[in-house]
Parts: C-alpha cells; structure tokens; sequence
C-alpha cells in the first residue's frame, strides 16, 4: 500500500483515497457524537455556514472549536459531549484544523476521518476495499501536529497489515504540542479528561466516512467488525 503524507495546503489534486486525521480534538469528538447516537455530522466550511444550517433546521446541534458562544449548542470536546444524548440527531460541526482537511479532500472517491479511537476500524476498511494508494492529511499544526502524523502512521502500517505496535505512536501524541496545551487549560472549551479520551486506541468499533450528499459533506459511521481470532 503506497502512503503519503500531507499538509491540508500540499493537497494539489484529488487523492484516489483520503484518511483526513485530526485526534486532538475533531475526530475523536466525531466518534463521540456517533457514539452518543448522532445519525450524521455535516461538516461546515465557516461558523456562519454552521449556524445558517441549524437555522434551517432547527433540530440540528451545532458544534464547534474553543469557547462556547450564541447559537452553538456545544464544544469541540470529546469528555464534555460523552454525556449528551444525541440520539437521532444531526450535528453541524466546524472545527479550526479537521473540518477543514476534510473539505479539501471532499471530491476525493473515499473520504475516512479519523483519529486514535478508530484507528483499527480505519486501517480495516482501507484493507477491506484493497486501497492501493492513500494520501493522510495531517491536518493540524500546518501538518507539523505530531499527534496527527503519528496517527497517520500508525493506521498506514497497520493498514499495510505490518504488525505495527500502538505504544511508540501514542507516547508521541502524548508528548505532542497539542496535548500540552490541553492539559495546561491553555485551549479553551476543553475538560480534564481530553487528552485520555483522544488516545484510547480503537474506542470504537466503527470507521467515518465522509461524502457528499446534494451540497453538503456528510459524515457517517460505517462498522467494520475485527476479524474473529484463528482457532
């Protein structure tokens, strides 16, 4: 399996098949939503475009970086939405970093976001569908987020099916810029337990993949059950 890795500004062209990784908040928050029973997030492209789509729709919650403000019905942060109930609902969200490498890559055939809590889930669904060549976007820090580019690695061997060991990646991310801010309290919209939450490896047994549906980028969990243990 042929991997890149890329900066949401190096993508040039189309990737064939795209694993757009933020940990350090969005995608961990995403799997929460699907957890607490979200049926579908819509990625938003500004926090007008956010709140314009929960105005029309007013059964929609919107979510979104930082601090909480008027017309957000919540934060980009997986310990404070794992006690909301969303059961049937849709969420709007808008995230600085992930959000946004999403949206570049929006066109590409197969769109997965990801992070540490799906990582397995991910690199099974790149080895069920025989991806030949896939391009992760290491989406924060301007790719330089070294939490991101570890997940990114790590789901790229195990996808690759090379028995690739979780500790040396995580202790990475751990140690990562983003981390430390999250543990300072330096992010606002944050909770104690964030950085926990964003490196429990394979919380979820489900994938997230993104497509369009008429003009909005639609995210969705898809299952892809582990394969049962040889006798």
């Amino acid at each position: 399996m042929d991997s890149s890795f890329l900066a949401i500004d190096e993508v040039a062209e189309v990737p064939a098949v795209a694993v757009v990784v933020d940990v350090m908040r969005a995608f961990t928050v995403a799997a929460w939503a699907f957890e607490r029973g979200a049926e579908k997030i819509v990625l938003a492209g500004s926090l007008d475009e956010a709140l314009a789509l929960k105005a029309r729709r007013p059964g929609w919650v919107a979510l979104k970086d930082g601090a909480a403000a008027p017309g957000f019905d919540a934060v980009n942060s997986p310990g404070l939405l794992r006690n909301v109930d969303l059961g049937g609902r849709t969420v709007v969200q808008k995230t600085t970093a992930g959000t946004v490498g999403a949206l570049a890559v929006k066109d590409a055939p197969l769109v997965l976001c990801a992070g540490f809590v799906v990582a397995g889930a991910t690199a099974r669904l790149l080895r069920d569908r025989g991806c030949g060549s896939v391009t992760y976007v290491v989406t924060g820090e301007d790719g330089r987020a070294e939490e991101d580019l570890a997940c990114a690695q790590y789901i790229a061997g195990r996808a690759a099916g090379d028995g690739t060991d979780a500790d040396a990646y995580l202790r990475r991310a751990a140690g990562s810029r983003a981390a430390a801010e999250l543990a300072q309290g330096v992010r606002e919209g944050a909770h104690p337990d964030d950085v926990a939450l964003c490196l429990e490896l394979d919380r979820f047994s489900f994938a997230m993949v993104a497509s369009q549906e008429g003009s909005l980028t639609v995210l969705r969990p898809v299952s892809v059950p582990a394969a049962p243990a040889a006798p």
